[in-house]
């Protein structure tokens, strides 16, 4: 007979307990289908019958001087995490190369020892990231027409484009810094950030020019500044320009019903006698956000020179010089001056500036380390130009035919936007070989030319109401830099982290103890490293650059055969929005950065803005200019006898015109 311990005579019953349930709810399931004469062949074996129990051991029960110790040979590696802590997929159990037998690694060969011990993984480097990246837009809207039944040409000498593109070419050339061309190589990178630097270190504020300029240098730079001005809070885009404001007036026109005509009793039809231009409310927006975040570290130990700058470089140019006739001295101005904003923010965060310096205190130090090898240089690159040109010049005259005229000679919009966000990994430790070198660079620019000419020909006159518009222009630079990473996280490198460097330069892979036990490390369980043996270079460049002239010439004139003083008359000639807006954010660290060679950092904010005029061009007699270029279609048009209006049949030109209250620009 077997005897059975304990445990195992328990397990027995429990498991002879069991098949009898099961059996019981087999004869419940199958109990229609239950019959003495089922044959044998068709009857389920006992699974416990053809069961094979052995117990060749006998079990002694619990024994708590049984030591037990997991292999010695098998340890789970520290993944590099992304920076926005998300979680990795499982990782795998590498097995330590050692040439000690299993269960026969010496103590100080652990990795929890503290001499640690590096490991040599197969995980691929971040490598660089680079992007070059050129938008490009051009409009040309530059109109001519006719309205209404004056009978006249207007044939003045067409606005040419090259006094604006001499004018911006004029502000480049006079910008704090010159025209960077796309750089090449890691060579090309470096010379660039070195001679912008160069460049704003020898900048200041010229009082003496046409432009006003603010500039200011420092260390670093935090707040908001508009117009040269600190303030706690940046003006909003939407309290200035609208970009639904458009779809609005067609939702509140449809919802209103509005009609330009009466129908009277007797059947006859009178039109609301209007004329309406709009001939500038252009508007070009030039958008950029680059997020870098490809990778920091708790520290950044750089064994030769760490060199960071911030720039924001902003200029705004309108030159509006208009010369309107006194014809219209009686209508309604709105007034609208011309707006220039430029708007800077510089603002730095610090994720160590919250932590207690001794909050890992009691967690130890790092034992062990993996190191993550990128040989030559690390680039992480953004370079986004974008470009902006718009002619609007627009060339036409105008007359009340009795009907209601609408020209639309200008409402254009152009866009270029561009969206970069870039994560990647965060390590505990990055050590350069070489030296680091950090810029973030926007420069923003604005040209706009609106100057017109809005004359009247002879016998030009209204009793009706009329409002006129030349200005009301907008231009708008904003721009924003966050960092990541606190302005005085800088320190000398330490012995321990330069003898480090030399080691991984040789081929080898040990930390020092120095660099173990810095306090940075302490209560982690292990370190990630990034090794790069030759430079990194952060660079992130955004130019903006709008270009927009809108210089109208339009000539006012009578219908020749009925004229309609009463009409009601709105002009606009200016509006125009542009908008250059840029955000960089840049992770430059996590906490410290140790440096051998030498330390330089700048920041610098430059505005200007200039509203041009020139009295004495505008004091040309508009009417005269207007008058040199107008030509007589049809000298008949101006008989002293016209025919009695109501008798006679329409002569050709205002047939021509279709005054049926319908009224279109060729009308």
């Amino acid at each position: 007979m077997t005897m059975m311990d304990t445990i195992t005579e328990e397990i027995a019953h429990f498991i002879g307990l069991f098949h009898t349930n099961v059996e019981d709810a087999r004869l419940r399931d199958n109990y229609t289908d239950f019959s003495l004469n089922t044959p044998e062949q068709f009857i389920p074996p006992s699974v416990a019958a053809l069961s094979h129990f052995e117990a060749p051991y006998e079990l002694l029960g619990f024994d708590p001087s049984v030591v037990y110790k997991a292999p010695a040979t098998f340890t789970p590696i520290w993944h590099p995490h992304f920076v926005g802590r998300y979680d990795h997929p499982s990782i795998p159990i590498v097995e330590i190369r050692t040439h000690y037998g299993r269960h026969e690694m010496p103590r100080h060969e652990y990795p929890s020892y503290a001499s640690g011990k590096s490991f040599t993984l197969g995980i691929q480097p971040l490598g660089s990231v680079v992007n070059f990246i050129v938008q490009a837009a051009s409009l040309s809207d530059n109109d001519s027409f006719g309205v209404g039944g004056h009978g006249l040409t207007f044939n003045p000498a067409l606005v040419d484009n090259g006094e604006l593109l001499d004018k911006a070419q004029e502000v480049l050339s006079d910008a704090p810094i010159s025209h960077l061309d796309m750089p090449e190589s890691s060579a090309d990178l470096i010379e660039i950030i070195k001679s912008v630097a160069s460049e704003l270190e020898s900048l200041s504020a010229d009082s003496g020019g046409p432009m006003e300029a603010f500039v200011h240098q420092s260390a670093t730079i935090e707040g908001t500044y508009v117009n040269g001005v600190l303030v706690d809070e940046a003006p909003k885009l939407e309290d200035y320009h609208s970009f639904d404001k458009d779809a609005d007036d067609v939702d509140a026109e449809e919802d209103a019903h509005p009609s330009n005509a009466k129908i009277f009793a007797d059947g006859s039809v009178q039109v609301d006698a209007s004329v309406e231009l709009v001939g500038g409310a252009n508007t070009t927006v030039n958008d950029a956000v680059l997020k870098n975040i490809w990778t920091g570290a708790t520290v950044t130990a750089v064994v030769g020179d760490h060199f960071e700058i911030n720039a924001i470089i902003q200029v705004n140019v309108i030159q509006d010089i208009d010369a309107i006739t006194s014809a219209i001295s009686s209508w309604t101005n709105d007034g609208a001056p011309d707006e220039i904003f430029n708007i800077a923010t510089f603002h730095r965060v610090d994720p160590l500036q919250d932590e207690s310096a001794s909050s890992h205190a009691s967690g130890g130090y790092p034992g062990s380390w993996i190191v993550t090898e990128i040989q030559g240089d690390l680039l992480i690159v953004n370079w986004l130009e974008q470009y902006i040109f718009m002619s609007d010049n627009d060339v036409g005259i105008l007359s009340s035919s009795g009907a209601t005229t609408k020209v639309i000679g200008g409402d254009n919009m152009s866009v270029n936007q561009t969206s970069i966000y870039e994560l990647s990994h965060a390590y505990d430790l990055i050590l350069v070989g070489g030296s680091l070198y950090d810029a973030n660079i926007i420069h923003q620019m604005n040209i706009l030319f609106d100057n017109d000419v809005v004359g009247a020909v002879t016998g030009f006159g209204t009793t009706g109401e009329g409002t006129f518009s030349s200005a009301g222009n907008l231009l708008w630079n904003q721009a924003h830099i966050y960092n990541i990473g606190g302005a005085d996280r800088f320190d000398t490198l330490p012995s321990a982290y330069l003898d480090t460097a030399a080691d991984f330069a040789g081929g080898g892979r040990n930390l020092s103890s120095g660099v173990l036990t810095d306090p940075a490390f302490a209560g982690l369980a292990g370190l990630r490293v990034l090794y790069i043996s030759g430079d990194m270079l952060n660079i992130q460049y955004i130019s903006q650059t709008s270009i927009v002239g809108d210089s109208d010439q339009i000539a006012l004139a009578m219908n020749a055969v009925n004229p309609h003083a009463e009409a009601t008359w709105s002009i606009s000639t200016g509006g125009n929005t542009l908008i250059n807006n840029a955000a960089i954010a840049d992770l430059d660290s996590l906490g410290h950065t140790y440096v051998g060679g030498e330390q330089y950092s700048q920041e610098t904010l430059f505005q200007s803005g200039l509203i041009s005029s020139h009295p004495e061009w505008a004091a040309h007699d508009p009417d005269a200019l207007v008058n040199e270029a107008v030509a007589f279609l049809d000298d008949s048009m101006l008989e002293t006898d016209p025919t009695e209006p109501g008798f006679g049949v329409p002569v050709d030109h205002d047939g021509h015109y279709q005054n049926d209250g319908l009224q279109h620009v060729l009308g």
